[in-house]
């Protein structure tokens, strides 16, 4: 019975599925047809569209290659640009920490001499920077604790640069030395160069039980710089602003603002508004020319957006007693500068020596072309005096002591070597040294970058000898001939060394050129290189040169940055014209 029932369900599926596939089939196959002939009327060229046509193979162009190689170089200066950045940030990052974090020092030695170093000018602080501090007991006096970085001073007098970010504090610079260094802020009143003693005198404020003592020395370096001279023309000490010092930028900096808000006071009158609008610069040197150039940036770019009342009456006035300025120029930098300082509105008094100066008006000599002499008056507001170096009572002093200094004029007559005449152990540097070199920063660096290996090669020399002297004592108490052989080779090859070291040339300073900042963005550069060739430059890209060597030239990345910080702060937001 099963067998039955499973042979009639075999046959019941067969019929079913053969009948669903071929009914399905024939169901099918005539709408698609109809299918087909309804897309033909409809479309009768879609088969012709649809059609596959050959495609020519794609050749590539010249410029895709080009392409290429452009997108290569590019990648590869991003790349370049983006690791320097990197490389730059990082170097920026040693840096100030570098300079936050000193080492520790090693203590001084009471067995070693005493050097002394007067001042903390360009030639003193050179000398510390280069010196080997653990070869002597350094000591450095100065009534500042700081290093002025004084060729952009001038920008402090406009509020163009603060002056902190151009103070370099003395201690940061002692405490990266290896051996410790002591300092006093305190003045030099007399050196006593027999006695090898020094008077000191503290001058700040607050005083202690103790205000005055002494300090011997073995070794002495004067670097006390200069102060300004008047020429004995009566009246400029006391009615002109000088430029050497912090308080003098601030001074002029208080008395600017004070001649414009003077002039715009109410019912002041013409001819009183035009004098206290009249600002005076009296010296044609670097000091001068960048300090009246600066001053005009600060009216054309700020003053006269904010007081626009004076903008008639505000002038600029150079004088110089030379028949150009900037001498130490060649012609064509010269010729430039005069010809922008015109274009700046700022008039320039060549051949006129000033006579006398009163409270409001300075009387001048002016020699005209045909040699004739006439004497002329300018009312002025503000007279900021530029030019002259003279001893500081210290050296006067000094000079009187010794006899050998009785004709000596300008500061302490030298030798080759740098140290004073007519004394021994007792060198002297920068402005307060009277060399046939100018008083520039630039040979105040490098007359102590000299004094350092020199004080170094002594300091070699020394040891050398006793070495040497040690030697030739084990030399005589030894009684083996191998020893003697060996001890005679070692001293003969110090004895080599010793010679060497004692080879220090005279100084000699070696001109690297001359930089100045003329207004309204624009500088001047007379370079030298090689053989004493020069290169002259003038104009915006020499004021990005300008202001490059100037950055590099500060002392620590703090200074750096603070001034790159003003600098862009002053082109975001202009100069603060309030009264301080």
């Amino acid at each position: 019975m099963a067998s039955v029932l499973r042979s009639a369900r075999a046959r019941a599926r067969a019929p079913v599925q053969s009948v669903t596939v071929a009914h399905f089939a024939r169901w099918n196959a005539p709408r698609q047809a109809v299918a087909t002939s309804c897309l033909r009327l409809v479309a009768p060229s879609r088969s012709y569209a649809t059609e596959t046509k050959p495609v020519a193979p794609i050749t590539p162009t010249a410029a895709a290659p080009n392409k290429s190689r452009l997108a290569s170089v590019g990648k590869f200066f991003w790349r370049l640009t983006y690791g320097s950045a990197l490389i730059g940030l990082g170097y920026l990052a040693y840096g100030i920490y570098e300079d936050r974090h000193p080492v520790d020092q090693h203590p001084a030695d009471p067995s070693k001499k005493t050097l002394v170093i007067l001042g903390s000018g360009w030639g003193s602080v050179s000398l510390l920077k280069k010196i080997d501090t653990e070869n002597y007991n350094v000591v450095v006096i100065s009534p500042r604790n700081f290093f002025l970085f004084t060729p952009l001073l001038p920008a402090c007098t406009t509020g163009t640069i603060e002056h902190r970010s151009i103070m370099e504090p003395l201690r940061n610079i002692l405490r990266h030395k290896t051996a410790a260094v002591t300092f006093y802020e305190a003045e030099c009143t007399q050196i006593d160069p027999v006695n090898r003693v020094l008077t000191l005198r503290d001058n700040s404020e607050i005083k202690g039980d103790i205000a005055e003592t002494s300090l011997p020395f073995d070794y002495l370096v004067i670097g006390v710089g200069a102060q300004n001279t008047t020429f004995g023309i009566p009246g400029v000490q006391e009615n002109a602003c000088f430029l050497k010092e912090i308080p003098d930028a601030q001074k002029i900096r208080t008395r600017i603002m004070d001649c414009i808000e003077t002039a715009t006071f109410k019912d002041q009158t013409e001819e009183e508004r035009k004098r206290l609008l009249h600002m005076v610069v009296v010296g044609g040197g670097p000091t001068g020319v960048e300090f009246a150039g600066e001053l005009q940036d600060f009216f054309e770019e700020d003053l006269r957006k904010w007081v626009p009342e004076i903008s008639d009456d505000f002038h600029v006035s150079l004088v110089e007693a030379l028949p150009n300025v900037l001498p130490m120029f060649s012609k064509q930098l010269i010729n430039y500068t005069e010809k922008t300082f015109k274009d700046e509105k700022i008039n320039i008094h060549t051949k006129t020596m000033v006579k006398k100066v009163t409270e409001k008006t300075i009387f001048a000599e002016v020699t005209k072309a045909d040699g004739t002499k006439e004497m002329i008056e300018m009312p002025y507001g503000l007279l900021v005096w530029a030019t002259g170096n003279a001893p500081r009572s210290v050296v006067r002093d000094l000079m009187t002591k010794i006899p050998a200094q009785a004709k000596a004029r300008r500061g302490l007559e030298v030798n080759d070597y740098l140290v004073v005449n007519g004394t021994e152990g007792i060198w002297a540097l920068g402005d307060c040294a009277a060399t046939k070199y100018a008083p520039t920063a630039q040979v105040a660096t490098q007359q102590g970058q000299y004094l350092a290996r020199l004080f170094n090669t002594m300091a070699k020399t020394q040891a050398l000898e006793e070495d040497i002297a040690h030697l030739e004592e084990l030399g005589h108490a030894t009684a083996s001939i191998d020893d003697k052989k060996a001890i005679a080779t070692e001293i003969e090859a110090k004895a080599k060394t010793l010679r060497r070291s004692k080879r220090l040339m005279p100084f000699q300073y070696t001109h690297q050129g001359s930089l100045a900042y003329i207004g309204s963005d624009k500088a001047i550069a007379d370079l030298t290189f090689g053989d004493g060739n020069n290169l002259t430059s003038s104009g915006q890209l020499t004021y990005l040169f300008w202001r490059s060597a100037y950055v590099s030239m500060c002392f620590s990345t703090r200074n750096k940055l603070l001034v790159i910080m003003d600098w862009l702060k002053v082109k975001m937001f202009g100069r603060d014209v309030s009264r301080e």
